[in-house]
């Protein structure tokens, strides 16, 4: 059974054009087209992950990759002052696609709790 790519899928493998800001072997990070701040990164894995609930022992590596390369970014961005990672899962959790993805937001203060 093959199971359709979704929208992260497609810009991760270059078929849907996005405002890169980052990309190496093991993941790509572009702007949101949607920002819920002025910072508003998200860091999406090459391998299809849907969610963080069905990441294996094997992703940890990869997950510890998307936090340090949200990190970087971090540094790189107009979030000195400090800055939010989320992770959504499952619809009750905000998820929008179905593909692992870890949001970077910030250039404004984050309040808690975030919603």
């Amino acid at each position: 059974m093959t199971t359709a790519k979704t929208i992260f899928q497609k810009i991760a493998d270059g078929e849907i054009p996005a405002k890169l800001i980052h990309q190496d072997e093991l993941c790509v990070a572009f702007h949101d087209i949607a920002p819920q701040a002025p910072v508003h990164v998200l860091i999406v894995p090459r391998k299809p992950v849907p969610r963080i609930a069905e990441s294996a022992i094997e992703d940890q590596a990869l997950l510890g990759h998307l936090l340090l390369t949200a990190r970087r970014l971090a540094e790189q961005l107009p979030c000195q002052r400090g800055y939010r990672l989320v992770i959504n899962n499952g619809p009750e959790g905000g998820e929008s696609v179905p593909h692992l993805h870890v949001h970077l937001l910030g250039g404004r203060p984050m309040h808690w709790p975030p919603g």
